[in-house]
């Protein structure tokens, strides 16, 4: 799970693999694979870092896809 802030400052856990895509508009919205979309507070550069790391800690780097 990836740690994100609400727009209203609440802190939320996410599994990342439910993220479909992130837009900047000018906040941040995740939408999920569930059609759900989240205004979160970090940028999108900042939610993939978070992702990047998250996968890094799961796989490993040698293990990492590219898509």
């Amino acid at each position: 799970m990836i740690t994100l802030t609400t727009l209203d400052k609440r802190k939320i856990y996410l599994n990342p693999h439910l993220i479909e895509q992130i837009e900047s508009v000018p906040e941040t919205v995740l939408t999920l694979t569930n059609g759900k979309k989240i205004l979160i507070c970090e940028t999108p550069q900042i939610v993939a870092q978070k992702v990047a790391k998250y996968n890094r800690s799961i796989y490993g780097p040698k293990r990492m896809k590219t898509f």
